[in-house]
């Protein structure tokens, strides 16, 4: 086991590397599943998804992914005010374009979900895109705009991804399961409001920094595991489990030590696990073997860049074009089609493969974008900024 571990640790490491420097030769999550491809089904053979504990990591590593995204989303912020009407105007001219652009392209490339496919192409990345931001200190109308729309997309793809590859006799137990899981993050929200305010908790994390006890780091994975059983319990989404913990952390403002230590759980290990997994379990040789699959890479690539784009155009501001471009960033949505594709027995091999590849072939305009808006130097948003 422990010689799996060190080669799934080590195969890692390629994102990292092949992300460092001024000019990246790939984003780090990209790395990671070309290693896992390296290692896996693909070439070597050497990692085999499947083997335990390989799948209990995967799904960890999913469940903190959707967590990271979702603790970028404060729902106070100012540039969600700002940018409420236009994003949630660009989210519904997205789902309307997805619809027939969707169609048309399982039409030439079936792939046995339509209803997939459309939903594949209205989503966006958060957790792509935002540290993107992030770290180039972008701001203004646009980003405004983008925050907002893309909280939005990936708030209703989570739900409605799973359900699309769900059987209908499924859907209502998922449907409850997903309603379950956002009650029970309200719950946990309201809960911990009224716990913080007391002095009892204040001592409590005094003594836990005191005496490294991590007690804010543990409460914060039994709230994603909780919402993560419920999902495994009924056959909801871990997209939605994930997604509403790290909303739920976000709103309490977690400190610094908590964020870093989330951090280091997550993208010190499970979240590079789960994409090298994934990477270990597609069978890209499929892709290269089937025209149709490769077809359907880059259709789904083209035809997300073209919905996120026109969207933006009808509804952005001054830097309409590259904010469309950034939005159509899209990796851990097409991933976890794939994941869940893959082990239900949904997809084929050159399907989900050829999902994952649209989704990387994303990052080329949605870098292109981030790009020109960096170098358009957007002014900070203000109340008076227009929407």
């Amino acid at each position: 086991m422990f010689t799996s571990l060190t080669l799934l640790v080590l195969a890692g490491l390629l994102g990292p590397l092949l992300a460092a420097g001024r000019r990246s030769l790939a984003p780090v999550l990209v790395g990671e599943l070309i290693a896992g491809a390296i290692l896996g089904k693909t070439w070597l053979h050497l990692i085999v998804s499947t083997t335990q504990p390989f799948p209990e990591f995967s799904a960890v590593g999913f469940a903190m992914l959707m967590l990271e995204a979702g603790n970028e989303v404060d729902l106070r912020s100012a540039e969600l005010r700002i940018g409420a009407i236009r994003g949630n105007l660009a989210l519904l001219i997205a789902l309307a374009l997805s619809l027939p652009v969707g169609l048309a392209i399982s039409a030439l490339f079936p792939s046995g979900h339509p209803s997939l496919l459309v939903i594949l192409l209205a989503g966006s990345s958060a957790a792509v895109a935002f540290p993107t931001i992030r770290e180039r200190g972008l701001s203004g109308p646009a980003i405004a705009i983008l925050i907002t729309w893309m909280t939005l997309a990936d708030a209703l793809t989570a739900v409605l991804m799973p359900l699309a590859l769900s059987g209908a006799s499924r859907i209502p137990l998922a449907l409850v399961g997903d309603i379950l899981i956002v009650a029970a993050a309200a719950a946990s929200m309201v809960a911990a409001r009224r716990l913080f305010k007391s002095g009892l908790a204040d001592e409590v994390k005094r003594e836990s920094k005191h005496r490294h006890w991590a007690l804010q780091l543990r409460l914060s994975v039994l709230l994603l595991l909780a919402l993560a059983a419920i999902a495994e319990r009924t056959g909801a989404s871990l997209l939605v489990a994930g997604f509403a913990a790290g909303i739920v952390l976000r709103r309490f403002n977690e400190p610094n030590r908590l964020a870093q230590q989330l951090t280091g759980l997550a993208s010190g290990f499970f979240v590079p696990a789960f994409f090298v997994l994934l990477g270990a379990s597609l069978d890209l040789s499929a892709l290269v073997r089937s025209p149709s699959a490769v077809g359907l890479a880059l259709a789904m690539a083209i035809g997300a860049t073209a919905v996120h784009v026109v969207a933006s155009l009808v509804t952005g501001t001054e830097t309409r074009l590259p904010a469309g471009l950034l939005a159509s960033a899209q990796l851990g949505l097409p991933a976890a089609a794939a994941s869940l594709g893959l082990a239900s027995g949904a997809l084929g091999p050159a399907v989900a493969a050829a999902l994952v590849a649209g989704g990387v072939l994303t990052l080329i305009p949605a870098s292109a974008g981030a790009l020109m808006l960096s170098g358009s130097r957007v002014a900070p948003p203000t109340a008076e900024a227009p929407v």
